[in-house]
């Protein structure tokens, strides 16, 4: 059987623990948030048709050979967006204690 002070002992390292995950947590969301506004403008991109005209650029050869092209990927902006919808909803998972 657990004492006290082992329980104690025990839930201080939980809080230490939970805690300085919980604020590497909050500076990655912070950081997310700041590129919201980029993040939409990308899916815009990416739904909209802007996308598919480049791509086509792209297996066309009209865009230069040494342009940085991962954007232009099939799976890039699709995959980003998918982990995107997973991590979100992997939040809300795990928001709260379940008993």
């Amino acid at each position: 059987m657990e004492t006290q002070i082992e329980r104690i002992r025990k839930m201080e390292k939980i809080l230490d623990e939970a805690t300085a995950s919980l604020m590497g947590l909050n500076r990655e969301v912070e950081r997310y948030k700041a590129l919201q506004e980029k993040i939409c403008e990308l899916e815009a991109y990416y739904t909209e048709g802007l996308w598919k005209k480049d791509f086509e650029d792209d297996e066309a050869g009209k865009l230069p050979r040494d342009l940085k092209r991962g954007v232009l990927s099939e799976d890039g902006i699709y995959d980003f967006l998918d982990l995107r919808d997973t991590v979100m909803a992997k939040m809300a998972e795990v928001a709260q204690c379940r008993r």
